[in-house]
């Protein structure tokens, strides 16, 4: 039995969601999300209580249970409160700023970096070396977030880089005489 797939998903007030065919669309606030459940699976919708559930005992089945329960409650957070990935640029000279529709990035390369926004996601910069990427999607929120990670990872020697805001990065010795 899925634990995750067991509990019902409350839906916050000013959220509503509605279901036709394997298809079910949420909307509140922030915008719209829909996920198409596979065949395995059998949702159904009591007023602002979403529930799954599994249409038979194969492993596929119980697989897809907790994976669509968790897709739904993922979309019912994201169009209520939204999704927030936080960036800290650490190195010297390292920074970034917003530029129209783009994120401009000084990492230490002959060239700036051109990052541009994609829909579906805001990118803020509260100061130059934090950028911050919201959005309801939490796949692409998620996505961005480590698109923008990969052009500077952080190195194991002097930590520079770009790295999640509370990650711990693994520092290693230099060189010994």
């Amino acid at each position: 039995m899925s634990r995750i797939g067991k509990k019902p998903v409350e839906l916050p007030s000013g959220v509503s969601a509605s279901l036709s065919g394997q298809t079910i669309e949420v909307k509140g606030p922030k915008g719209t999300l829909s996920f198409n459940a596979t065949d395995d699976v059998t949702i159904t919708i009591d007023g602002s209580t979403v529930s799954v559930e599994p249409r038979g005992t194969s492993k596929r089945a119980r697989q897809q249970w907790g994976m669509s329960r968790t897709m739904v409650a993922n979309m019912a957070i994201g169009v209520s409160e939204g999704f927030k990935k936080e960036l800290e640029i650490q190195g010297v000279g390292y920074r970034a700023q917003m530029q129209g529709n783009a994120l401009k990035l000084n990492l230490g390369y002959s060239h700036d970096v051109e990052f541009p926004v994609p829909a579906g996601v805001s990118i803020s910069c509260p100061k130059q070396t934090e950028i911050v990427v919201e959005g309801v999607d939490p796949q692409l929120v998620g996505q961005v977030a480590a698109n923008i990670r990969d052009w500077r990872r952080p190195e194991p020697y002097k930590g520079k880089g770009i790295r999640y805001k509370g990650e711990f990065i693994f520092r290693k010795e230099g060189k010994k005489k």
